[in-house]
């Protein structure tokens, strides 16, 4: 038998899921068979949607607790069931830590690591009474795991993600298995807002081990994976999703020859032999 994702019957939300990385998760999702309900603050602006098959859009801000809990109370409603949730709503502007406000701050970490937690909180409540349970994907990012200057907060609230994901993975096993996806450069409609034109957006590939950033649809398959049955042993994960990751900056200063040895590599010094 081939190895396939297959979602047929299943009910997916994706958080954010209208534009953006969202949209690649709720497209790759509808790819699989699933039922797919996307929220947001606002609809699509172009729909989203996929061999005809489409998403079905509620309004909400997942921040907010009353609303959430409205938003679970219609997809159980209306389909009967929760099978899957990837929080992928998030996001931070750009601002300098020293600049910033604290109210800014406070709404940063609200927004990518309490409010991700108050949904998955409110889908693990339905999970938890299902037979065949569910799973929670948190879509995280590398800000999280290295330096993030200019969305320090961001940064530390994914890093906070990460962290969530492995204790939730323990705490709601084994019917509710939880993953992470730490997601390096997407090349979106907003891309331009962080890289400048399109020639720094190439730019920006360039300096990635694979030659370009990701698309949302490489996102979203992975998500469909960890979803699936043929990650039913993967809970407390962590998968890097970032082409190879960032060169390390010493490889672009360094005037060492190419294939010449490594001192940091050997784990002791050269000397010339006299």
């Amino acid at each position: 038998m081939a190895l396939e994702i297959d979602l047929l019957g299943r009910v997916v939300l994706v958080t954010g899921g209208v534009r953006g990385v969202g949209a690649g998760v709720s497209k790759a999702f509808l790819a699989a068979g699933a039922t797919v309900v996307a929220c947001a603050r606002r609809p699509a602006d172009v729909p989203v949607e996929l061999d005809g098959r489409a998403i079905e859009y509620l309004p909400c801000d997942v921040r907010d607790t009353d609303a959430v809990r409205a938003l679970i109370d219609a997809i159980t409603e209306r389909h009967g069931r929760l099978d899957h949730l990837v929080n992928n709503a998030g996001g931070a502007p750009f601002a300098l830590a020293a600049d910033a406000s604290a109210n800014f701050h406070a709404k940063i970490v609200e927004l990518n690591l309490l409010a991700p937690l108050l949904v998955a909180q409110a889908a693990n409540m339905v999970m938890q009474q299902q037979p065949e349970g569910g799973s929670i994907l948190n879509v995280s990012s590398v800000s999280g795991h290295r330096p993030s200057p200019g969305t320090a907060a961001y940064g530390a609230a994914k890093a906070g993600m990460d962290s969530l994901t492995a204790s939730l993975a323990v705490e709601w096993a084994p019917k509710v298995r939880v993953n992470s996806l730490v997601v390096g450069p997407v090349d979106t409609e907003l891309s331009q807002l962080h890289y400048g034109d399109q020639d720094g957006v190439d730019a920006v590939g360039r300096t990635i081990p694979l030659g370009r950033m990701a698309r949302p649809d490489d996102i979203g398959r992975c998500a469909a994976f960890l979803a699936s049955s043929l990650a039913a042993y993967v809970s407390g994960a962590t998968l890097l999703v970032h082409g190879g990751g960032e060169r390390p900056a010493f490889l672009a200063a360094s005037t060492a020859a190419v294939g010449s040895s490594n001192p940091e590599h050997t784990g002791h010094t050269t000397r010339t032999q006299a």
